[in-house]
C-alpha cells in the first residue's frame, strides 16, 4: 500500500496525540471526519497503524531509570537474541546497530536494582557475548 501525503500528516498528527478526537483531527487536516474515519481504518487494515500505545506523564517518566545496552551477539544468534529480548516489558525498544557492537536496547525500569537485574537477565540469554549498559542521565526531548 502507498502512503499520501496526507496519510503521512495524519499519521504525524496520531504520533502526536493518538487521543485527538476524530473532529480534531478532520479540522486540522481540512477534511470530513468521515475522511479521517476511514483513512484510519485503512491504515489499520494494511497494518501501517500496528497498535496505539501510553505515553506516561513526565513526572512518572523522571522517576524512572532509563538504559542504553549495547549488545554483542554470537554470530547467527541475532533472532534468537531478539525474540528472548521481546519477552523482557523493560525492553522499551531494539535496534541493530553498526560498529562494535549488535543490537542497543533501550531499558526502563523502576530502580536501579531492577536495571541490574534485567542487564543480568540479558547477559544470561544464550548467544549474548557481552553487553555494555549507559545510564540516561535526563532527556532533552522525545517525540
Amino acid at each position: 500500500m502507498k502512503i499520501t501525503d496526507a496519510d503521512w500528516k495524519l499519521l504525524d498528527l496520531l504520533r502526536a496525540n493518538a487521543r485527538i478526537p476524530t473532529a480534531a483531527l478532520a479540522r486540522t487536516l481540512g477534511v470530513s471526519r468521515t475522511t479521517v474515519q476511514s483513512r484510519i481504518e485503512r491504515l489499520e487494515k494494511a497494518n501501517i497503524i500496528t497498535g496505539y500505545t501510553v505515553r506516561l506523564a513526565d513526572t512518572i517518566e523522571q522517576g524512572q531509570v532509563k538504559a542504553h545496552v549495547m549488545i554483542t551477539v554470537a554470530p547467527k544468534l541475532s533472532p534468537r537474541v531478539g525474540a528472548e529480548l521481546r519477552k523482557l516489558v523493560e525492553v522499551r525498544a531494539l535496534h541493530t546497530i553498526s560498529g562494535a557492537y549488535d543490537l542497543i536496547a533501550v531499558i526502563s525500569t523502576r530502580s536501579t536494582s531492577e536495571l541490574d537485574n534485567i542487564v543480568d537477565q540479558i547477559g544470561a540469554i544464550p548467544g549474548v557475548e557481552r553487553t555494555m549498559t549507559s545510564i540516561i542521565l535526563s532527556t532533552k526531548f522525545e517525540r
